[in-house]
């Protein structure tokens, strides 16, 4: 797992608790719920802001799109001609180009960019949000508001005799749409 969106106490101000009766509850929630945005959205938004991510490429295109985004910077780009054996460092401005209005690394000489072999690139960079945007965290704090309080499904109650009540569980795959159209906007798109 990775790291967590938002904390416990962050998520206890938002809704105004000051009991500690939930916190077992909510610090087990909020790393779950972290992973399931992450999921959800394809990328991490905080793990490689101060770590290094290293992606892999086959080649045989002008650019690599990098899944980690926003790009805050490329260390390296590097070819392998043994398979990801060894690696060469390639020069930025001759070999290629960082494009951070894309998020992609364009390689400009055009010998590597007909090669198409198995871990042929390399490519270290950062990437993330150093401070998550507020939607997006108002958003994984209302998902765990959603879980803590079991709104997975909708209660409703049916009288069925004189001393009884039945409860009707309608369940839904999907998740609220208030949250669901934040997740939307930060959907990585690997097309």
């Amino acid at each position: 797992m990775g790291l967590s969106l938002i904390t416990a106490a962050e998520y206890k101000a938002y809704k105004g608790i000051s009991s500690t009766t939930q916190d077992a509850a909510i610090n087990a929630l909020i790393p779950k719920v972290s992973e399931l945005v992450k999921s959800f959205c394809r990328r991490t938004f905080l793990d490689y802001v101060g770590d290094a991510k290293v992606e892999v490429f086959k080649g045989g295109e002008a650019a690599f799109n990098l899944k980690e985004t926003p790009l805050l910077a490329v260390s390296s780009v590097e070819y392998s001609n043994d398979f990801g054996l060894t690696y060469t460092p390639l020069v930025e401005y001759t070999d290629y180009v960082v494009d951070t209005e894309t998020d992609q690394v364009n390689l400009i000489a055009t010998y590597y960019q007909a090669i198409k072999q198995v871990n042929a690139f390399k490519v270290t960079y950062t990437a993330g949000y150093e401070t998550l945007p507020a939607d997006l965290k108002l958003a994984v704090m209302d998902l765990v508001h959603y879980y803590l309080h079991n709104e997975t499904a909708l209660h409703t109650t049916k009288n069925v005799g004189a001393n009884s009540v039945q409860i009707e569980y309608v369940t839904n795959t999907s998740l609220p749409a208030h949250i669901r159209r934040v997740l939307d906007l930060y959907c990585a798109n690997y097309l």
